[in-house]
């Protein structure tokens, strides 16, 4: 659940304006009415979510010797997922308000305290008509009870069939009224009652080839949960066909799939979604230890993509609360506008994974340890963190507004995205100054062919130099550069072939030699 004293769901909804007017993020079907719980990102936003998926794999996977990478299936078979629990366990609690028909998961409702007003049935003289459908409403504690009535007949009147008939003219049979404490028996939206909870599986089936047959196991499949567990099926092939010993891990980025009751929190909670995440396998002596320092290492890759450790929680999972089979679990969580909530899962899985899968193959997945000559299964310690939602953690960090002095000595707010230069969309944007000016236009274009293969630039000749860098801000560039009139040498030969760099967060400016910003650039946004 959110923490309620980190929310801020004004600056939330300037978020959200801000990725849909500058091309961070839509939603998916927009132009029909939209998907619910699904996004597409635009152009700054597949931008920024490669370069932390980019930044990811590198330091996870090139740059250790321990780590090695692989791109599962998306299609998983159904006796995987027989063997991982998912087909027989993977489900949440789920009940329906009788009022709007909404969805909610049953375990996220808030407890509630009020006087819960029931009605046996409701029934229109003039016309004859009668329902005996039991409902109640749920008044909160200090509002009159018998405001329940409005939303009762609101209820009742969808079941009449004149729908000329103003609801208010019904006539309720109300039956009892009851104090009640800590209830989750209602929708908190509008005070309804809600069904019964009953389990919904998440996951998304589907049906392989053109003339499959129920009969056959292999004629459904799934799109896939979680990452993992194409990691775990290809383990034992990944070990044959690489020299590696443990400990070693296997990492993967990709898309996962759940069916989620109620799709919330902006990109936070979707139904298809990327993970990136690690599955390190070890011997059972060491899981404990590498927990630990898992957890470490990616408390450091936070901070090294821009999101500060003090904006961090870490959660040590309590023994009732963990899955059945983890020793130990940590839950790094961030400060989103709308409460902290979880960015990443590090667990010790134990040897359950790959051991339900050995059983459910029939085929040995076991370790051979030259030199202590032993046979076991490995055990897991996983690294798994949600890239959406880091990528939304990024953009809410990055989010700030100032008050700034123009030119002219007005007093403006200044929407900058301060994202560190390694994660931001575009790194440089170039400006010539006058774009009838040909001499300037032809050394922008230079400098813009120089730095495109190394990085993401922004070449723009549209208005005022202030309104360029503006935008420039908005979405989050951390360089501007402006090529004037002292470039060309025409106000003295002191500045001929530099350029003005301008800092986003600063907004200071200095001169830099055009041959010279290759490597001073690089150095800055790696």
């Amino acid at each position: 659940m959110a923490n309620k004293d980190h929310t801020d769901p004004v600056r939330m909804e300037k978020i959200v304006s801000l990725c849909k007017r500058r091309g961070f993020i839509f939603q998916a079907g927009e132009l029909y009415g939209g998907l619910n719980g699904c996004w597409d990102y635009g152009p700054l936003g597949a931008e920024l979510k490669r370069n932390l998926k980019d930044y990811w794999w590198r330091k996870t996977v090139q740059e250790r010797d321990d780590v090695l990478g692989m791109d599962g299936s998306i299609l998983t078979m159904q006796q995987v997922l027989k063997s991982s629990g998912h087909l027989d366990g993977f489900s949440d609690p789920m009940c329906d308000c009788l009022l709007s028909k909404a969805r909610l998961r049953a375990d996220q409702i808030e407890p509630q305290d009020g006087t819960a007003v029931w009605y046996s049935g409701a029934k229109h003289e003039a016309s004859g008509w009668s329902t005996d459908k039991a409902f109640a409403v749920l008044v909160p504690t200090g509002k009159e009870p018998d405001s329940a009535k409005k939303t009762a007949r609101q209820f009742y009147g969808q079941f009449m069939p004149d729908k000329k008939v103003s609801p208010k003219e019904l006539e309720l049979l109300e039956e009892k009224r009851e104090e009640l404490t800590g209830t989750t028996r209602f929708n908190p939206e509008n005070g309804s009652l809600l069904t019964e909870a009953r389990e919904f599986n998440l996951m998304f089936q589907t049906r392989v080839g053109a003339s499959a047959d129920d009969n056959d196991p292999n004629a459904i499949a799934f799109l896939r949960p979680e990452t993992a567990q194409s990691i775990f099926c290809q383990y034992k092939n990944i070990l044959d066909s690489n020299r590696i010993k443990l400990p070693f891990g296997i990492a993967q980025v990709g898309k996962s799939f759940r069916n989620e009751i109620n799709p919330r929190n902006y990109t936070f909670r979707s139904r298809e979604f990327e993970q990136m995440e690690i599955e390190y396998f070890c011997r059972p002596e060491d899981g404990l230890r590498l927990t630990d320092e898992w957890l470490e290492s990616r408390l450091c890759f936070y901070e090294e993509i821009g999101i500060p450790r003090e904006k961090l929680h870490i959660l040590d999972v309590p023994d009732d609360e963990r899955a059945f089979y983890s020793k130990k679990t940590y839950d790094i969580e961030f400060e989103f506008p709308f409460g902290i909530q979880e960015l990443e899962g590090v667990a010790y899985r134990t040897d359950y994974d790959l051991g339900v899968h050995q059983e459910g193959s029939g085929r040995p997945l076991e370790y051979f340890d030259e030199e202590t000559k032993e046979r076991f299964i490995p055990h897991v310690v996983e690294p798994s963190a949600g890239c959406d939602r880091t990528v939304l953690a990024l953009i809410c960090e990055a989010f700030d507004e100032e008050e700034v002095t123009g030119d002219k000595g007005k007093t403006e707010t200044r929407t900058v995205m301060r994202f560190t230069p390694r994660m931001a969309p575009i790194k440089v944007g170039i400006f010539p100054l006058l774009k009838k000016n040909e001499e300037q236009v032809r050394i922008a274009k230079e400098i813009q062919k120089t730095l495109q293969p190394w990085m993401t630039v922004f070449y723009d000749d549209g208005g005022a130099v202030g309104r360029r860098y503006r935008r420039q801000d908005e979405v989050g560039t951390p360089f501007c550069i402006t090529i004037d009139f002292d470039t060309l040498g025409e106000n003295g030969d002191e500045n001929k072939g530099t350029v003005t760099v301008r800092h986003r967060d600063s907004m200071e400016q200095e001169r830099l030699p055009v041959e010279a910003l290759l490597p001073w650039l690089l150095e800055r946004i790696r």
